[in-house]
Parts: structure tokens; sequence; C-alpha cells
């Protein structure tokens, strides 16, 4: 009986250390138009040397359609579960979650996998590390914030972080430059993408509430939801108010 009870107890063991092992093991990312692996690195976590390792590469090319291992665990949805709720349980940005299923719609179901890109376990509540989502400088940091304060100086806390939270998102989304610099100096069919870029509202210096937000964004928070456009309310531009609506703080408005 003594002996019985010692093979239920180790086989017990086994069984959880393979259920606790799980979450670890790699997923598969399916590559889209104008990914890299640079970005994907930072997407989840790790990096371009790795994901060559991983995948046998011999290059940095990637193709579009093409299937990699990338370290993530996957998360089983269950009923009453929202993306936003998964990604800040994990620890990640809405975006992020959304980029590494590519999730564009809020449309899940129980039992559907969602890879938590970054992720550690599937049953992480907070992240007590503060980790920035992507690589930055102090330059780019100061930057980021300039822009915070000449897009939301009279606007909530929250629509500055929002602010920059657009920036990231562009940064780590495969239509727009992969750093911070570029991406808000970025001329697009010869316009400025930022407007204080263009009328030099960007070189006041930031205020200590402007970096505080920078640096919120930077290290996760997402008020936008995973938008890549804001604008003022009373913007007539069709094209902008086309876009799905993600978030509103006052006078901003953030859009996909």
């Amino acid at each position: 009986m003594l002996k019985s009870k010692k093979i239920k107890t180790l086989l017990l063991t086994f069984s959880m250390s393979l259920a606790l092992a799980n979450p670890v093991q790699a997923a598969t990312y399916k590559v889209i138009p104008n990914d890299s692996l640079i970005k994907l690195s930072w997407l989840f976590n790790t990096s371009v040397n790795q994901l060559k390792k991983d995948n046998n590469l011999k290059s940095d090319t990637i193709y579009s359609g093409q299937t990699l291992n990338v370290p993530a665990p996957y998360y089983t949805v269950k009923s009453g579960d929202c993306l936003s709720v998964i990604a800040k349980n994990h620890g990640i940005s809405l975006y992020a979650l959304r980029r590494a299923n590519h999730k564009w719609t809020s449309t899940i179901y129980p039992g559907e996998k969602l890879m938590i890109p970054g992720g550690k376990t599937t049953t992480a509540k907070t992240t007590s590390a503060k980790k920035s989502v992507i690589p930055y400088t102090s330059a780019d940091l100061d930057l980021l914030a300039r822009l915070v304060r000449a897009e939301a100086e009279n606007q909530p806390y929250k629509a500055k972080v929002a602010v920059a939270a657009v920036v990231i998102n562009r940064v780590q989304s495969k239509e727009f430059p992969n750093d911070i610099k570029s991406v808000i100096y970025q001329k697009i069919n010869g316009y400025y993408q930022f407007t204080p870029v263009k009328n030099g509202s960007i070189n006041k210096p930031a205020r200590e509430e402007d970096k505080k937000a920078a640096l919120e964004a930077l290290n996760g928070s997402d008020p936008s939801n995973g938008a890549l456009f804001y604008f003022d309310d009373s913007a007539t531009n069709k094209w902008l108010w086309s876009k799905p609506i993600l978030a509103r703080y006052d006078k901003m408005v953030f859009a996909q």
C-alpha cells in the first residue's frame, strides 16, 4: 500500500510539472507583410539571434505566410473574458496581444487559444518588473514627452499616456518605422504625421507629468486601446472619422 501511494504521488508530481511546463512551450506565429525579425523580437521579448536559431534561419529575411516558432505561452479564453482584461492580467499592452494574434476585432470565444507575447505564465495577474515594451534612449524619452506636451497639454492624464502609446504602437506596427524618433518625424506623401513637428511646438521642454506619461506608456500602459491614430474631436477629416474609434478622452479621439 505504501509503495502504491508513493507511485501515485510521483505520477501526480510528474503530471503537475507537465502542466506547469506547458505555458512556456514555443508558440507558432504566421508572418504577415512587412514583418521583420527585429520587430518580432521586441514583440515576443527575445532576440533576433534567438529567433534565427529557433527557426534555423540563415539570414534576417522572412516571408509573408511563413510560420515561425516564438517564445510565448498560450492562454485559453474563458467565458466572460475580453481582450483588454486578458492583456492587463498578463502585464502586456492590448496592442501587443492583438498584434501577436492578428486579432483586430474584439470577438473572442471560450476555448480559443491566444498567444501571450512576452508573457511568463497563463495565470499571471500583474508584472512587478518595469520593463519597457520597446527599446528607447533618454533622448527618445525626452522627444516622446515633448510630443505628449505639445499634443495633450490641456488634456486629462490618460490622454497624455494614450498619445505616447500611439507612438509606441506605431513603432511596433509593421506599417511604420522601427523607432520613436523615426515615427515622430515621419513624413507620408510629403506631410508630417504629427502637427507639432511641423509647427515647432515639439521643441517646448517637457514637464514632469509629460515625462511620467511617456514612461508609463513605454512600460506597457495603453489607454488608447491599441490605437495608431489620434485627433481632436473638432477635426473634419472624413478619413480619420471613418476609422474604428477605440477611446476618447475629453477632446481627443483615438482610432485604429
